[in-house]
């Protein structure tokens, strides 16, 4: 009997253990687009400081955003617990965040033009060469203003792991939002880590100096590497801003009640075009989630700059 009941609870931790890696999977998966962001934007945060320092700057901020999570993730679990109606409003206000952050980058980017952005990037690299200028106080800066952006990500990334897990029991919830939470921090920074360092990679590498193949191969992949850094940065810049759409958009469509049914009914309205109507099918739901996100940070946006012109206006 003894032996059956250690049986029988075996199974049980592996089904438990199961649906704790499936709804992690989920929650992942769903957390992806604010992740895609979140390294965009801790990517830049951290370029702009000194070669030899990168790294540590790096992992100060990692170090910043596992404080972060070790406030976020109790609130969020205490908030399941003790207000659980509150996990979707949450969400919707999280959503709306992220359309209006990505609507705000896409209006700098039309209103001010690459001169702008250049210059900032020129008068940044002028100040790192002065040596006036305190590099303590600099680095400082860049890793507050990181841990900053990281905590509000962060908050983003752990409502929406929560909201994918909130009928779950408490301990999935526990073990799911916790594993979310070192997983992404462990992603992002490892990856910025290795994206800040990729030029110098590709620069070492195009100092090899010996005339035999492998050299040669070397500095080819050295000379792409360098080649295909900034590049990188932009692209990731692109898929974060789009990403917030979609998964902002997704979120707020998600939370009205008939909106399942309208993505629904969309997409059986393309289904039966000829040929394509597969595809239009799969990819209506995708592009009607991006268009509500960029409807949405319109929106708010517009929300946003009357209330700070009406502030200004009062304090006038």
């Amino acid at each position: 009997m003894a032996g059956a009941s250690l049986l029988t609870l075996l199974d049980d931790i592996a089904s438990v253990l199961d649906d704790v890696a499936l709804m992690t999977k989920v929650a992942a998966r769903k957390t992806a687009g604010v992740l895609g962001d979140d390294l965009a934007l801790n990517a830049e945060q951290v370029s702009g400081v000194r070669a030899e320092r990168e790294l540590p700057v790096v992992w100060a901020v990692a170090k910043g955003s596992l404080r972060n999570k070790l406030i976020l993730v109790p609130a969020a679990l205490a908030l399941s617990a003790l207000l659980p109606i509150a996990i979707t409003p949450l969400l919707m206000i999280g959503g709306a965040y992220l359309c209006f952050e990505g609507f705000e980058k896409l209006a700098h980017k039309f209103m001010h033009g690459s001169g702008d952005d250049a210059a900032a990037h020129a008068a940044e690299a002028a100040a790192l060469s002065d040596t006036e200028v305190d590099i303590v106080a600099f680095e400082k800066d860049k890793i507050a203003g990181a841990v900053r952006t990281d905590f509000i990500l962060s908050a983003e990334i752990i409502v929406i792991a929560l909201g994918t897990v909130q009928d779950a029991a408490f301990g999935s919830q526990v073990a799911v939002v916790s594993g979310i939470a070192l997983i992404m921090t462990a992603g992002v920074y490892g990856l910025v880590a290795g994206i800040v360092k990729l030029d110098d990679a590709g620069f070492y590498l195009l100092r090899k100096t010996a005339s035999n193949g492998w050299a040669a191969l070397q500095r080819g992949i050295g000379r792409v590497l360098v080649n295909a850094a900034p590049y990188l940065m932009k692209a990731l810049a692109v898929i974060g801003t789009a990403a917030m759409f979609l998964v902002g958009g997704g979120i707020l469509l998600h939370g009205l009640p008939q909106a399942h049914h309208w993505l629904e009914a969309a997409a059986n309205a393309v289904a039966s075009t000829p040929l394509i109507g597969g595809l239009l099918a799969a990819l209506t739901p995708t592009v009607l989630n991006a268009l509500a996100g960029v409807i949405a940070g319109g929106v708010v946006l517009a929300l946003v700059s009357l209330a700070g012109c009406v502030a200004t206006r009062l304090r006038s």
